[in-house]
């Protein structure tokens, strides 16, 4: 049996019966359209997961947390510093496993020039801390560690902050111009990249200014604050970033009950060398960490791999529920195609026997049937990807600054291959049953 007259013959089966065709191949255009459409919802939320994962600074990152200490070490909790300079010190010296230890203060400050003003998270920071977190320089440079050496009041600054102090030309770039910091001068040195998420990008194509956004989170009775958990790139392009050690000078003068300067810090971070070891690295980590909170366990580690094992896991599962529900109208669409088939035969049992009689094998009578139930799965398929890349379309216009949906080329296959094998298999038990017809009794049908 020919595979192409075996075609050419399923193609005219269908072409003789176009609506029941069509309504045998409904199943599985529902099932494809369906399971195309939740592959493309899915990838298009792990998309937006993991570009905000890899904007706070990737896996590698890992944030050195207060926590109670144990109940066995309350009564000595006095002992320990907390977080302090004293442990990047200790860190940059013999956590090797460690490639990068960033310190960082931070605290909500009036940021103003001339007769506008900011209210803003100022930060104290080191030069690791745009390594970190992945900041890169649009203009001018970045904090050195001359800076940190000579305590200068210098800034680097995200790139909305401009066109918030002057808002009068929203273009300019000012670098060399001093802003003040809770009524301090420092002197801007560099300007950050602007951020935008995939979301925020839509908004803007699709022509949704800020103003329409403020109006509409108005209606909802969303604050500006409550505003911000829209764009996770927030605060990169609302950066106010100025030398640790100048930070300590102009905002932390107070001392500690013994007379020490106060060098706590309100976050450590630090990066690992090798992902490969990382349980090595957090306990090389925690052993540094005993030795200058002296023996009191009040830290503990906020590590992204467990956000990264949790997003994996919540796209697995939507995936998977997704995928049983989509298999459902494939298998009713192959039940579809079943019964059409069955019901083919039956008004072509003389036909099978005539050709039968003259040389026909059983083999090409069950390759014929399989292969006209394979044609239904085919155009049934081509079809189903057609409406799902619709449906996708109508998601993206009616939710344009969620997450899009994204139509991946493995996404296209296993959907179309999901369809063939489905008409494939669903045309083996019409097949055996056509080849087994006995030709005197089919001959002698009708």
């Amino acid at each position: 049996m020919n595979f192409w007259f075996g075609l050419i013959i399923g193609l005219k089966e269908i072409g003789a019966h176009k609506f029941r065709s069509f309504l045998t191949m409904l199943g599985i255009i529902l099932g494809v359209a369906s399971l195309l459409s939740m592959f493309a919802l899915t990838e298009g939320v792990a998309r937006g997961m993991r570009e905000m994962l890899a904007a706070s600074g990737g896996v590698q990152r890992v944030e050195v947390n207060n926590k109670e200490p144990s109940e066995e070490k309350q009564d000595l909790a006095f002992l320990s510093p907390g977080r302090t300079m004293d442990d990047v010190a200790a860190l940059e010296k013999g956590a090797s496993l460690v490639d990068l230890v960033v310190p960082e203060m931070n605290q909500g400050m009036p940021i103003s020039r001339d007769n506008k003003t900011l209210r803003l998270k100022a930060i104290g920071t080191s030069p690791g801390y745009f390594e970190l977190g992945i900041l890169e320089l649009e203009e001018g440079r970045l904090l050195a560690q001359n800076d940190i050496d000579q305590v200068n009041r210098v800034v680097v600054i995200g790139s909305d902050i401009p066109g918030e102090l002057w808002p009068e030309n929203p273009s300019y770039r000012p670098i060399g111009e001093s802003i003040r910091i809770m009524g301090v001068p420092y002197r801007i040195v560099g300007i950050l990249k602007h951020y935008e998420s995939n979301a925020a990008k839509r908004k803007r194509e699709a022509g949704v200014s800020d103003a329409q956004l403020k109006r509409r989170m108005a209606r909802m009775g969303k604050t500006k604050k409550k505003m911000r958990q829209y764009d996770q790139f927030w605060e990169k392009n609302h950066c106010i970033a100025v030398p640790y050690s100048t930070y300590f000078n102009d905002f932390r003068t107070a001392s500690n009950a013994d007379g020490s300067p106060n060098r706590k810090l309100d976050r450590l971070s630090f990066r690992v060398a090798d992902i490969a070891l990382f349980d090595e690295t957090l306990t090389q980590v925690r052993s540094i960490l005993d030795r200058t909170h002296r023996g009191i366990d009040d830290f503990g580690f906020d590590t992204r791999e467990e956000w990264f094992d949790n997003i994996e896991s919540s796209i697995r599962a939507t995936r998977t529920s997704g995928s049983l529900i989509a298999g459902i109208s494939l298998l009713v669409g192959g039940i579809g195609i079943t019964n059409i088939m069955l019901a083919s035969i039956t008004e072509r049992i003389r036909e099978i026997g005539v050709r039968r009689a003259i040389g026909a094998r059983r083999h090409d009578i069950f390759v014929q049937i399989v292969v006209e139930s394979g044609v239904i799965g085919v155009i049934g398929g081509i079809l189903g990807l057609l409406a799902a890349t619709g449906v996708v379309q109508v998601l993206v216009l009616l939710s344009p600054v969620e997450n899009a949906p994204i139509i991946t080329f493995s996404a296209v296959m296993i959907s179309f291959g999901f369809a063939v094998g489905i008409g494939v298999i669903s045309g083996l038990y019409p097949a055996w049953k056509a080849s087994t017809l006995d030709p005197i009794e089919a001959l002698r049908y009708g």
